[in-house]
């Protein structure tokens, strides 16, 4: 929701950042591969018990990950692989997220919620990615990104509630798991008319 509403607002800054990388001689998978290196070390930090700092160094990587997509359209290097790369580190990187958490609260109704979490964003992104190859609609990225209640900045907002309230997780993570299902079934609603016109 954020991102298809409020890109625009934010997209000066990304894409001047672009463009000063693109001057220093970095490509976007160069920065690509920033990004997830800098979220790794986010899961890192969490893990180590420095929650501040690692919400910190993840939203970093967040705009990075913004940043190489608009590297790729200025320098004219949009490419599959890239996008694989882009969308396979995104989801790594919000893996270790939750492997740190799962690490620092082994408590078993905690382990559970988050298998929960897990299924629901595997239910929202195989909708998201299969409607995204299949669907002819236009969009500015390399495939179409169906819009929905949480896209990537409603996720590194959740990500950071969780990290950040760690005494109110169960709560915070339910309400993860809601946002998700809720995404999961307006993106599936939106392919049936896509795909059925």
């Amino acid at each position: 929701m954020l991102d298809t509403h409020g890109r625009a607002a934010v997209q000066p800054i990304i894409s001047k950042t672009a463009h000063n990388l693109l001057k220093v001689g970095l490509s976007a998978n160069h920065v690509t591969y920033i990004a997830f290196i800098i979220g790794i070390i986010s899961s890192v930090l969490i893990y180590l018990g420095q929650p501040i700092v690692g919400v910190a160094v993840l939203w970093l990587s967040g705009f990075l990950d913004a940043v190489d997509g608009s590297m790729a359209r200025q320098s004219k290097t949009s490419s599959s692989w890239g996008t694989v790369l882009d969308v396979t580190f995104d989801r790594v990187v919000e893996a270790g997220i939750l492997v740190a958490l799962a690490l620092r609260h082994p408590e078993p109704n905690v382990l559970m919620l988050f298998l929960l979490l897990a299924i629901s964003i595997i239910f929202t992104m195989t909708i998201f990615l299969t409607v995204g190859a299949l669907s002819e609609k236009e969009s500015y990225k390399s495939f179409y990104y169906q819009p929905g209640l949480a896209e990537r900045t409603e996720g590194f907002i959740l990500f950071s509630l969780l990290v950040l309230f760690q005494s109110h997780l169960v709560f915070w993570t339910i309400i993860f798991i809601g946002v998700e299902i809720t995404t999961g079934i307006q993106r599936l609603l939106e392919a049936r008319k896509i795909l059925k016109s």
